[in-house]
C-alpha cells in the first residue's frame, strides 16, 4: 500500500500527464501526493548566482504551489517541495531521506541518440532507486 506517492515535474506538459494517473492511484489508496520540483539556475557572466538561483527556486514553488492547490481542491492531501541541483540525484536523494513509497513520473521515452546526449532521468531513478517507481510515456 502507498502511503505517500512523489511526483517529480519539470513544468512540462508531458511532466503533467503523469497527473491524473496519481489522482487515481492516490484516491484507492488514501496517499498524500508529493510534489517536488529540481531547479538549477544558468548564470549568465557578471549575474549575480546566488539571486539566480533565489529567482528559480521562486519559480518553482510558485509553479508547484498552483498544482497542489488544484490537487488540495480534489481532496487530495498535495505539499510541495523544491531541491536544487542535479535533477536525479536530488529525486533518489528526497525518496530515500522522506517516507516515500512510490516514484511516479512521466518520461519522454527518447531512445538511442537522443537519450544518449540527453541522459534519462528516469532510467537513471529506475536503475538507483531503493523505492518502486511508476513510469508514464504519454502518447503523442
Amino acid at each position: 500500500m502507498y502511503k505517500s506517492i512523489l511526483v517529480p515535474l519539470d513544468g512540462s506538459k508531458l511532466a503533467e500527464a503523469i497527473l491524473p494517473e496519481i489522482e487515481k492511484v492516490a484516491s484507492c489508496m488514501g496517499a498524500r501526493i508529493i510534489l517536488l520540483r529540481v531547479c538549477r539556475a544558468h548564470v549568465f557572466p557578471g549575474k549575480d548566482p546566488t539571486e539566480a538561483e533565489v529567482e528559480v527556486v521562486r519559480h518553482a514553488e510558485k509553479y508547484l504551489v498552483t498544482i497542489a492547490a488544484d490537487l488540495n481542491a480534489k481532496g487530495f492531501d498535495a505539499e510541495v517541495h523544491v531541491r536544487y541541483g542535479d535533477v536525479a540525484e536530488e529525486i533518489l536523494s528526497h525518496s530515500s531521506r522522506n517516507e516515500i513509497d512510490l516514484i511516479s513520473m512521466s518520461t519522454h521515452g527518447r531512445s538511442g541518440l537522443g537519450r544518449w546526449l540527453l541522459g534519462s532521468v528516469a532510467e537513471k531513478i529506475v536503475r538507483h532507486s531503493e523505492k518502486p517507481v511508476l513510469l508514464l510515456r504519454p502518447k503523442g
